[in-house]
């Protein structure tokens, strides 16, 4: 089992995909970094032996931004833009949308499931 990163990379799949499970590593990052060590995207990661684990191990450490100091990071950011009381750190802490997207329809998944708000009961006489 190839652990890179702190993350077992899922034996049956494809090289190409198995990478993308490491946070910071999608499609195309896969591609660049398959392409970098002359690996074979098509091989399945089982197939791997223990010099390529470690030539991928050794470039994703050193080339590449990943798990614990990217959340890190990006963590940071998000913090220094609710101190600093900025349009989009106000829309972090409130859960909203930060990249101007409608609100009226959609969203729900910053939202969470709808509140229905009711007008309350009639005056009694």
């Amino acid at each position: 089992m190839a652990r890179i990163a702190g993350v077992n990379l899922p034996t049956q799949k494809r090289l190409e995909v198995g990478l993308t499970y490491i946070y910071g590593i999608g499609r195309s990052t896969a591609q660049k970094t398959i392409r970098a060590l002359e690996l074979d995207p098509d091989q399945k990661v089982r197939d791997l032996t223990d010099e390529e684990v470690t030539k991928l191990r050794n470039y994703i450490d050193s080339e590449l931004e990943v798990e614990g100091d990217l959340r890190r990071d990006r963590g940071q950011a998000i913090k220094r833009l609710t101190e600093i009381g900025s349009y989009r750190g106000i829309r972090h802490r409130r859960g909203l949308p930060v990249r101007g997207q409608r609100t009226k329809t959609n969203a729900r998944s910053r939202k969470g499931t709808k509140k229905t708000v009711g007008r309350g009961k009639k005056a009694a006489k």
